[in-house]
Formats: structure tokens, sequence, C-alpha cells
């Protein structure tokens, strides 16, 4: 929200910019302003006419030019009107679009978007997902507290949406709504305890987004969700990854032991000088047992280690955070490979990632030494990236590697960044500082840069040798005299200042050079600068306290000059350097201390990194950039001595009682059985105990007819059980049915049974089951002759009496966690006699009911029931997708549906009778059937565009 206001704002800007060049230049040519400004009236005009059309063709066109003047940076506030008028289209396209206009100008307009919430709140219950999360954000971007009531039962409502995107949207929600009205935290909290129970990864991330903005202090609403966010980590979208991972570290920070105790306790007992060798060593190995890693501790780090090859840059540097804060440090080495990989994106990232590792390699060097030459400037690098890369080669420098980098230093000093160069100088500074093996040749080398013929150079070469000379004053007496040379062609005010505070501090040890450097600088005082000048003051006041002789006049005549400065603080300084230096009878007790306090050894000054002091703060963290607290930075806090109780991350496991049949025999089946309706248990028991209906698909076909048979009383009931179970997604529902439907293999042999004493004749090869018994082909040849004796008034009466049935066909049928290597029952239609014949000749076991066929990988084997055999008098049947592009339409999609006959008489005239379609629903039907042989099936394909929602397809089958 806040860039888009920022874009507001520069355009509201660039508008009134545009109307006074207007103004000023109408006198000039008033016929080209007058034609600039009424040709973005007129454009707004078409604009207007187009939405107030009645065709859609041209609402969308002006809908879709408007979109695109928003996505320029222009302004189209003034289109409000127009377009809130097309927010009740029955296009679904135009309405999208009117939704994108209203979530951005929303805000700005609030009068006139109030005025249609009435159909923002109807959309609310669109059967279209799209748009009942436009409508919710187009809701919370209405930023008036009088809707808040509306608002908050917005979120309930959504956050028990069916589909996640809505859920999604209600989480975004929350926090706009939170901004607006902090009173409503309490509500708030509810529903995003609800949300944190949601298992769709799409969800995640953003509830815990909200989670942070609203209530980052109560811990508590993570213990039982924990595990699941870690589990459900590597599936989140990206951004989400990076919310969760950064709270993740912060809850890890609480609940667990440093594992850095180790290393803690060894170093703690260097110090014991006291103790024996065997008395330490005893004290180390139970510090090392002590410790063990909390499994919740290794879940974490396991499961975000296979983000770090994540492409999203933002990923990694929180994986890498993650680590460094609460991985043991033995294992936090493996972040620095995916981090140098990072140096290979734009330079944003790079100056991101450059600022981690510099603050990382300051307190662990060893992480990225391999990769020293990962961090050598190119010549492309802006002066930002130079500049960070230069500090990390400072920080990893020691003895093995000193000479190399200072050959790279050698040619950095030569480049054409002046201030790159300035940074290369200092670099070469502090590693003589932290390197005593080479602070000769350091020193020896800036002296030689006191000859570039760049002054940047020079004088940055000459602050350096001031802060090293500071450290061994008393060898580098020709260096000052070298150095005091420099100030008649040295021009920037620090060289000349560090020149002559140098000659100040050593003015015994060059007593010839010192007053005639004095000299110098007094005849030109009045045109030095500010600090140059308390330079001046402070080498006079040295040289009066030891060479009164040569230089009391020349103090005397700079301290006038000084008196009469423009600048207080060159005055202020004259006036206590008089009454210390120049003793009368006003001067205090101090004046007998002068030269003590002006001639006092100074401390040499610590060359350290400025990152030193960053590592306080967060890794990754804005705050961290800046390095000053930024507004919303949560501290992370430090680890307990005391991990708190790990059982309240533990999550009940309700194990449900065994269900018992009439015979008192415990009956096997998955604990999801539950789940499901109590007709479908009379329904499969009273398909078990029938023995005079037969059905002639395989048993695995039977199950998936059981599994499936209560598809309708499951979709009638899933919306409570979802906000009862924590939003359980269609998916996982199939998913827990079909492998119930796995778990009755208990009962085949029985089926089996049933279906060799049921009677079927010669259309069995079309079946997946071959038999080869003479026993049963007797049956057969009986039942055939019985059937053919039915008169054909009774057939007719049949068809009469056999009433349309409506079905649906969901898009929430796609399952794509079906197992694909199960097996199988193939459709009757899949074999043909000589199929069946060649068959006949291979050794199959009689005994076996299903052929297992490998499936392909991208086609789904699950099957739905579409019509019950019992509720089609004796005709049902079983749709699944085939995934694969429909012949219909390029907007349709395949649906393959298997008619089975499992009567003993022909059924006639097959077709789909009315269709109940939601708005906008299209279907291909199938051609009519003449009949269907008993004991027969055949396959059929239809098209249905479901118009991208999640609406049943409902028609009638004749």
């Amino acid at each position: 929200m806040s860039s888009n206001s920022f874009a507001y704002n520069e355009q509201s800007g660039g508008g009134e910019a545009t109307e006074l060049g207007q103004e000023a230049t109408s006198t000039i040519s008033p016929s080209g302003a007058f034609g600039l400004f009424s040709s973005d009236l007129k454009k707004n005009e078409d604009l207007k006419q187009m939405l107030e059309s009645n065709k859609d063709s041209a609402k969308l066109e002006a809908m879709k030019r408007i979109v695109g003047m928003i996505a320029k940076g222009k302004n189209a506030s003034e289109l409000f009107p127009a377009v809130v008028k097309n927010v009740a289209s029955k296009n679904i396209e135009i309405k999208k679009l009117v939704y994108v206009y209203l979530v951005r100008y929303a805000e700005e307009q609030q009068d006139l978007a109030l005025l249609s919430i009435s159909t923002f709140q109807r959309a609310l219950k669109d059967p279209n997902q799209l748009i009942r999360a436009s409508a919710l954000r187009v809701l919370s971007s209405i930023r008036v507290p009088i809707i808040v009531p509306i608002m908050m039962l917005a979120i309930k409502e959504a956050s028990a949406d069916l589909s996640p995107y809505v859920r999604k949207n209600a989480a975004h929600a929350i926090q706009k709504l939170y901004s607006l009205d902090p009173e409503q935290k309490e509500m708030l909290i509810e529903v995003i305890e609800k949300l944190l129970k949601d298992k769709s990864t799409l969800v995640a991330g953003s509830v815990v987004m909200a989670f942070e903005e609203v209530c980052p202090d109560r811990i508590d609403l993570i213990h039982k969700n924990y595990r699941k966010l870690c589990n459900l980590l590597v599936d989140v979208e990206e951004w989400g990854q990076v919310v969760i991972i950064h709270m993740l570290t912060r809850y890890a920070r609480t609940q667990f032991v440093s594992p850095w105790k180790e290393d803690d306790g060894l170093q703690d007992n260097e110090k014991n000088f006291y103790e024996s060798d065997d008395e330490q060593k005893e004290k180390t190995d139970k510090k090392k047992t002590s410790y063990t890693m909390d499994p919740d501790h290794r879940l974490l780090i396991r499961n975000t280690k296979p983000l770090l090859q994540s492409r999203n840059a933002a990923v990694v540097m929180a994986v890498a955070q993650l680590y460094w804060h609460i991985a043991p440090k033995s294992e936090a080495g493996i972040i620095s490979k995916s981090l140098v990989r990072l140096l290979r994106s734009n330079r944003e990232v790079q100056y991101i990632v450059l600022q981690n590792i510099a603050t990382m390699s300051i307190q662990r060097k060893g992480m990225f030494e391999p990769y020293l030459k990962s961090f050598y400037v190119r010549s492309t690098d802006p002066t930002m990236i130079k500049t960070l890369k230069l500090e990390i080669l400072t920080n990893l420098a020691n003895e093995a590697n000193i000479s190399t980098l200072l050959r790279e230093f050698q040619t950095y000093v030569k480049s054409q960044d002046k201030q790159f160069a300035a940074a290369t100088i200092q670099t070469i500074g502090r590693c003589a500082t932290n390197i005593s093996e080479v602070t000769d040749t350091c020193l020896n080398g800036l002296v030689c840069l006191l000859s570039n013929r760049d002054e940047i150079v020079v004088a940055e070469s000459v602050v350096v040798i001031k802060k090293l000379l500071q450290m061994q004053p008393a060898q580098h007496g020709e260096i000052i005299k070298h150095m005091a040379k420099l100030l008649d062609s040295i021009t920037v005010p620090v060289a000349r200042a560090s020149i002559l505070w140098l000659t100040g501090e050593n003015c015994e040890r060059v007593p010839k050079i010192a007053p005639d450097v004095l000299r110098k600088m007094a005849k030109n005082f009045t045109s030095e600068d500010d600090l140059v000048k308390l330079q001046i003051l402070n080498l006079g006041a040295k040289l009066y306290l030891t060479n009164s002789k040569q230089t009391k006049l020349l103090t005397q005549y700079i301290l006038n000059l000084g008196k009469y400065d423009q600048n207080y603080d060159i005055r202020d300084r004259t006036r206590f350097i008089r009454q210390l230096i120049v003793p009368n009878e006003k001067s205090g007790a101090l004046s007998k201390y002068a030269k003590k306090i002006f001639l006092a050894q100074k401390p040499a000054p610590l060359l350290e990194s400025p990152y030193k002091d960053r590592d306080h703060f967060q890794l990754g963290t804005l705050s961290h950039t800046l390095n000053n607290k930024a507004t919303g930075y949560l501290e992370l806090s430090n680890w307990p001595e005391v991990a708190p109780d790990p059982s309240v991350r533990n999550v009940e496991v309700i194990e449900l009682a065994k269900e018992w049949t009439p015979t008192g025999k415990a009956k096997k089946e998955n604990p999801a059985k539950k789940f499901y309706s109590e007709s479908e248990d009379e329904e499969d028991s009273s398909d078990s105990s029938s023995d005079s209906e037969s059905e002639s698909a395989s048993v695995s076909g039977e199950q998936d007819e059981e599994g499936d048979s209560s598809d309708d009383s499951s979709e009638d009931s899933s919306s409570e059980s979802e906000s009862e179970s924590g939003s359980e997604s269609e998916v996982e529902t199939r998913r827990d049915k079909n492998s119930k439907t796995q778990g009755k293999g208990d009962s085949e042999d029985e089926e089996k049974e049933n279906e060799k004493s049921e009677t079927s004749d010669s259309s069995n090869e079309e079946s997946s089951s071959i038999e080869e018994s003479s026993s049963d082909s007797e049956l057969e040849s009986e039942n055939e002759l019985e059937s053919r004796k039915v008169t054909k008034e009774k057939e007719k009466r049949t068809k009469q009496d056999r009433k349309p049935v409506t079905k649906d066909v969901s898009l929430l049928d796609l399952d794509d966690f079906n197992p694909v290597s199960t097996p199988v029952a193939l459709p009757m239609p899949a074999f043909s006699p000589s199929l069946i014949a060649d068959l006949e000749g291979l050794n199959l076991s009689t005994s076996s009911s299903v052929i297992s066929v490998s499936a392909p990988v991208f086609v789904p084997t699950k099957t739905h029931v579409l019509l019950h055999r019992m509720s089609g008098k004796g005709l049902a049947a079983h749709y699944f997708f085939p995934r694969q592009p429909c012949i219909f339409g390029d907007k349709m999609v395949s649906v393959q549906i298997t008619l089975s006959n499992t009567t003993d008489r022909k059924i006639e005239n097959i077709h789909i009778g009315e269709k109940k379609l939601p708005t906008g629903m299209q279907m291909h039907v199938f051609h009519p059937i003449e009949s269907l042989e008993p004991e027969g099936s055949i396959t059929v394909s239809m098209g249905i565009d479901f118009c991208d929602s999640t609406q049943t397809a409902s028609f009638q089958l004749w």
C-alpha cells in the first residue's frame, strides 16, 4: 500500500507540474498547450463512453486500457465513477479488472466506494473464488472506521472458505483491519489462530505475516503448529518462506537452548589454570555430553537446508541468517557457498548479501576463506559493491594470503574511481595494523603513494600514515619530514590537518622543521579551512611550550588572528590556549600543567571494521542494513538457560475405536473412515450382504465404487468439517478415501467367491477377471435363456420406471496425490475378444481377478462414482479426468465416463437429459447410446468448461 500511495503522490505532483507548465507556456503557444490538455481529456471521455456501452467487448477493452494506465504509473482516478458502475457486471473478465482498479483507488475515493459496498458484500458469496477474494481485497482497502464490523464479519467468513486463495486474502485483510482499528486485536487473534491450523501451503505464509504484524509476542499460538510449518516450508510460496523462516528463527531463540554451549565450555576450561589436566578433561567431556539438540530444533535446521538452493535470493538470505543465529557453528559453514552464488545477481542483491557477509566474516573468517577470489573487485562493479568487497577482503586477510591481497590492492589504488582508491588506501592501513609482519611494507608503500599525481590518493595516504605513525612515532622521523614538505602542494583540509598534527606531536624530534611549518601556516592563516586553523593553533601552543625562543612571537601573532576569526570555535579555542600557555595574574592552576596537557601521550587509534557493531541486529533485516533500529524491528532474544517444556509442541492424535460388525469380529478400516457419513456404512453393508445383485467389475473396481459412493455426502459436509479440522482441503479428503479403498483388501477373497457364484454371459470377456470354470459357463447359459424370456413390454415398463438422476461433476475431483503404480481394474471396453484369446494362451492364475497395469505417470488412475447401480436401476456410471487436451474446446476439461449395465436385460437410449449449469459454464455431451447389452459397458467422452471455478456441473442421465 505504501508503494501505491507513493506512486500516486508522485503522479499528483507530476500533474501539478504539468498544469503549471501549461500556464507558463500558454502565452507563447496557447494552441499547443490546449491541444495537449484536450487530448488527455478526450481520451478519458472515450474511455467513459466505452465503459457506459452496452457491449461487454467495449467495456473489457476500456478496462484493459485503464489497468494499463495504472501499470505505467498514470493517474486514472478521474474514471472512478464510470468504473464503479460496472462492479456488478455479469462478465467475469470485466469484474476481475474492475476489482483490480478498485483495490488501487478505493482508499482515495472512499465516498464513491462506499456506495457500492452492498455489491461487494454480495460478491463475497460469488461462486467464483477469484471474485470472492477480489471483493474482500476491495472491502479491506476502504479505510473507513464505520465499516469495521462489516470487514470483521467478511474476514471471519472468508477464513472458513473452501478456497485456499480466499483464505489467503483473508489473512492479508487481517493486517489492514488491524492498522485501521487496533481495538479489534483480540478478535483478529482468534482468526489468526484458526488460520494457523490451515494445512494449505497457499495460506501459511500470509497468516504468519498477519501473526507477525498483529501479535508477534503470542508464541503460544505457534507451539501446536511448529512442526506443521517446518514440514510445509518447502512447498510454501517464496515470499511466504521468507516470513516463516524469520518467525521460526525468533521462535527457536526462545524455545531451545544454545547449540554453542560446547564451544563456550571449552573456552572456560582454558581459564582454569589450577585444575589438573584430568579434571579439565572430565569437565570438558561432561559439557560435551550434557548438550543434546532438541529434535524440533534439528527438524527446523534440516527442513530449511534444501532452501539454500532456492532461486529467490531473499529465501537463501533468510535461511543463511537462520543458520547463523540458531545452528551449531560447525554446521553454519554450508551457507557460505549459497551466499557466494548470490553474488552473480543484480547489484541491489549483491549489496545486501555483501553487507551480511561482511558482518559474518568478522567473527568466522574460515567460512569464506575458500571463496577469497569471489570477492575480488571487477571493473564493472559500482562503488558501493567495490567498497564492501574491500571490507570483506580486509576481514579475511591473514599471514597466508596477505601478499596476494597487497598485490591486488596495488591495482585498486590505480583505479579511476577515486572514492574506491581512497578506500583501498584505508584498507592497506587496516591490514598493516592487524598483521604486524607487513606493517613496514605497507607503510613504505603508502609513503610511495605520497608522490602520486592524484591529490585525493595523496591526502588519504597522509591520513593513514598519520594513524600508523602513532603506533611507532620514534622510528619514523624521516617520514614526518617528507610529509611536512607536502604542505605546499596538498590542498585537502584533512590531509593538511593530519600533517600539522603529526608535526606538533613530534615537534621535539623535528626541532628545525616544526617552527618553519608554523611560519608558513601563519602567512595563510585567514584563508585556511577551520579544521586546519584549529591544528595551527595546537601546533603554535606545542611549539610555544617546547621552543618558545623561536616561536613566541609567531604564536602570539596566530593567537591574535584567531581572536577575531569569524568562527566562534576558533575564537573559543584561542582564548583557552592563551590563558593556558601564557601565564598572567588571571591564570589558574592549570597553566602549570599546560605542557602535560598538550604533549600527553595519545593512544593509538583502533582501525576497526565499520560492520563490527552490527552483529546485534538480525542478519538480513532493514535494521542491519541501516545499522539503526527500524520501525517494527523485532529483536532476537538471548538463548534460555533451560529449555522450556517441549511437550507444548505435541499435537494430540485422536485414536478412533475399531468398528465392530454384528458378528462380533473387528472390521479393519482406515481411521479416515470415520470422516464419512453413516449412509456410506449402510450402503457398504447392504452391498456386502446382498447375494442377488451381481457386478461384473473387478474387485478393485468394487472397492473404488464403495469408497467413492460417499462423494456427495462428503461434499455436503465439507465446509463444516473444514472449520472443525483446520481447513481440510478437498484433495486431502480424496486422498483419505483412496487410502480407505486400498485398506479393504481383507474382504477381497469373499468378494471373489461371490463373483464366481454370480452369473454373467459371454460378454464377461471384456471384464478384468478371466474365468475358465465349466460350472460357471453352465450358469451363464442358464441365465442367458432366462433373460431371453423377458418380454418387450417388461423392458418398456422398466424403461418408463427408470427416473432421471441428477449427478454432479466437480473440478475438485481432480486428484494429483493418487499413487500411480497401484493395481487398476481396466474398464470393460479395454479388452477386445482377440486380446482375450491371446491372454488365455498365457499361464495366468485363474484366482487373480485384478490385472496390475503400470499406469502412465502423468495420468491419475482415480475414478469417481457418478451414478451408483442401486440409484440407476442397474445402470452404473464412473468418471475420471484423463488429463489430456479436450477435443471439444481449448477451455474445456476432458471427462471420461464409463457406463455399465449390471442388469440381465438390455438398456436402450442412454443420453444426457436436462442440464442445470451455472452461468457461464458450458458442456459438450456425448452422443446418445442406442443400447447397452446386459453386463456390458462402454466409455464415452465429454467436455466441460468450469470457468475456473469449483462449481459442480449438474445434469440428468437417462
